[in-house]
Parts: structure tokens; C-alpha cells; sequence
């Protein structure tokens, strides 16, 4: 059972049943049933025609739900209209459904759980699975998605930008449960990638390569963090790397320089570094300026202060961080580690301290707690 190939054709078969008139949140549903039961008989004797068979299959899926709807006269209507069995169209309606799936009026939470759903073709308990909520739960929040793009025109011009925040939403899921986020994200922008020419897909596309490149690194065994500088380079996967400077360089050479595309930029600097002690501070630097500019993100001026910290010493490092908001996500952290750097150990334990009382998540706790209890280990020396 090609479990890649299913979930590829999804978008396209979803698109079809669309076009001959189902509704979105019924044709989705009539997909869902046509994808079980190809996982169910496929094994025994795949199609000739995949393609071919999931859109016949749906569409009678629908025809039997819409059978069952009060709309008789409608259902009636469908039921003279089916097309005879055969090969499916070639149109491809997979940007049309990213667009859809990430529809301004859709809440973060929703567009990425319906995007993994119409255009992924991941299971309802697959996606509660890898978010960590009840499937229940799940299956309420992508009705209510369908629900709220249901009266949307399907052929309705969408924002790129919109659909880039969602995928990199699903790609910083990382891993959980059965279904690996990351690597999916990296699939679903593969595939809008070959169905819009963007420079801001490429440089989403090449910043997902370049991060997935050191996952392998970026914790131990028993699940603690290993910062950046201490990861054994050696390990990074230097295909994905090269494939995501390759995509990047392309990217850059339009001259239509994006925040996904500047980001990347600053990750290839970190991967051509052979060690730590050889990444371009300086480089970076400039990029964190760029992506300033694009952004006003103050998370990016809080970054660009430990790379001004690197590039031309940590207490250059804290006049950038003082003008800052301390309440900023991570501001403790940041300060921690130029504190150190400056020699400053009591106050960098005690700010460690502090960032770890404010972490995010368990493993980020747990490294800050280290490094708050190993500066006051040295100092009891």
C-alpha cells in the first residue's frame, strides 16, 4: 500500500468532486471514505488508474450521503448527472484547495488541522494524535472549519502568505503520535511549490531543508536540548542541505527578497560553518537586519542581539537587548547567555533561573535549569 501516493492524489480528487458540484465539507468527507477504503482492497489488487478509482469511489460516496440528504430534488438531479466510470480529468486543483484550507476567516488552529486533512490526507485521529487533543475534539474543530469555508468560491484568488504561515505552523509541530509533521510540512510545500512559482515557497521550502538537515542533533537520547553550537556537525544531513542552499540560491537570484527566503538565508550560513567557532556572526548579522526590516518582528531584533553578541562581542550583544521589551518570550535567556559570555556569571545563573520559571516547554525548562545550576556550580568552586 503506497500510503505517499494515496495522500498525494488527495488535493486533486478533492478538487474534482468540487468542481461537479459537491460541496466542500461533503466532498472532503467523501474523499476521507474513499481513502479507507482503498488502504482497505488496494493491498489485494491496486488500480491501474489510483487516480481514476479515488474519484469514482468518492463520488459515489457523496451520491450515497447525498441520497440520504432532505434536498431530494437536488439529490436526484446529482444522481443523473454522474459521470461514467473512466480517467480522471488533469486539472489540478491543489492551490486552489492550500488557499481554501488557509482562508483568512479560519483560526490558526483550524486552517492547519482542515490543511492536514483536504490537501495532507491525514485521518482526523492521526492529526489529534500529533497535536495531543482528544479525536473528538479534533473532528469538532475541522467540522467547524469546513463549515466556515463552505460558502467560499472555490476558484476564489487566495494569499500565498497566509497558506506559508500555516505550513510553517505544522512544520514547528516537529513529532508526535504516528504522523511526522515536519516531514509532512516539508511535503505539503514540495507540493505547492510545483503548483506556484514563488519565491517565498522556494524560501520556505529551503528554510524547512536546512532546519529538518540538524534534527537528528538536536537532542539526546533522553530527550534534553543541545544548543546549536554543540551539535556534532558531522551528523547534519548535508543532502537536505545542499538541496535547500541550491533552492534558496534560486530563490535570492529573483531578487524578490521575502522573510521565509531571508530566514533560510541565515539557517545556510549556520550549516556552511564547518564548526561553531567558523559561522559568518557578521553575515548573520546583516540578514537579521534584512529580516527586520521585512518583519518589525521584535522576536527577530531579540535573535539579531545574540548575533550582534557573537559578531561583535556580548556587550555589544546587551546594548542591542536593552532597548528591547524584558517581557519578551526567551528576553531572560538571551540576557542569560550574553551575561555569561561577558563573565558576569552571578547574574547569568540567576537569569537562567529566571528563564527557566518562564519556559515554554518541559525540555526548555530543563536545559535553562542545567545551565542556571552549572554557573553555580563553578562559581561554589
Amino acid at each position: 500500500m503506497n500510503e505517499v501516493l494515496l495522500r498525494s492524489l488527495t488535493p486533486s480528487v478533492l478538487g474534482i468532486l468540487v468542481r461537479r458540484g459537491a460541496d466542500f465539507a461533503a466532498a472532503e468527507d467523501a474523499v476521507q471514505d474513499a481513502l479507507v477504503e482503498a488502504v482497505r482492497v488496494w493491498p489485494a489488487g491496486p488500480p491501474r488508474d489510483p487516480k481514476g478509482w479515488l474519484v469514482t469511489v468518492a463520488w459515489r460516496r457523496f451520491l450515497d450521503a447525498a441520497r440520504a440528504d432532505a434536498a431530494r430534488r437536488r439529490r436526484e438531479d446529482l444522481v443523473d448527472e454522474e459521470p461514467a466510470p473512466g480517467p480522471a480529468p488533469a486539472v489540478d486543483d491543489t492551490l486552489q484547495l492550500y488557499f481554501l484550507c488557509a482562508h483568512p476567516s479560519l483560526t490558526p488552529a483550524s486552517a492547519v488541522a482542515l490543511t492536514l486533512r483536504a490537501v495532507g490526507g491525514l485521518t482526523t485521529r492521526q492529526i489529534a494524535q500529533a497535536y495531543l487533543v482528544p479525536e473528538a475534539t479534533m473532528a469538532q474543530r475541522i467540522s467547524r472549519a469546513k463549515r466556515t469555508v463552505s460558502g467560499v468560491r472555490f476558484d476564489q484568488p487566495g494569499d500565498v502568505a497566509t497558506v506559508l504561515r500555516v505550513l510553517y505552523l505544522v512544520f514547528n509541530e516537529g513529532y508526535s503520535g504516528d504522523v511526522d509533521l515536519a516531514a509532512e510540512a516539508i511535503r505539503l510545500t514540495r507540493q505547492l511549490a510545483a503548483a506556484i512559482d514563488h519565491p517565498e515557497v522556494a524560501g520556505l521550502l529551503a528554510l524547512m531543508l536546512l532546519h529538518h538537515a540538524r534534527r537528528a542533533t538536536r537532542t539526546t537520547p533522553d530527550g534534553s536540548l543541545v544548543p546549536l553550537a554543540e551539535q556534532d556537525r558531522g551528523r547534519w544531513d548535508t543532502k537536505s542541505i545542499t538541496e535547500g542552499v541550491e533552492i534558496l540560491q534560486a530563490a535570492l537570484a529573483r531578487d524578490r527578497l521575502g522573510e521565509f527566503q531571508a530566514q533560510a538565508a541565515i539557517a545556510a550560513l549556520h550549516a556552511d560553518a564547518p564548526t561553531a567557532e567558523e559561522t559568518d556572526w557578521v553575515q548573520i548579522v546583516e540578514w537579521y537586519d534584512e529580516l527586520a526590516r521585512l518583519t518589525d518582528s521584535p522576536v527577530v531584533r531579540l535573535n539579531r542581539a545574540v548575533a550582534v553578541g557573537e559578531a561583535d562581542g556580548p556587550r555589544a550583544g546587551l546594548a542591542a537587548l536593552a532597548a528591547l521589551d524584558a517581557s519578551l518570550p526567551r528576553h531572560a535567556a538571551v540576557a542569560a547567555y550574553l551575561h555569561e559570555r561577558d563573565g558576569d556569571l552571578v547574574t547569568a545563573a540567576r537569569l537562567y533561573a529566571e528563564a527557566a520559571h518562564k519556559a515554554p516547554n518541559l525540555a526548555e525548562r530543563d536545559h535553562l535549569t542545567r545551565q542556571a545550576a552549572r554557573l553555580n556550580a563553578r562559581r561554589c568552586r
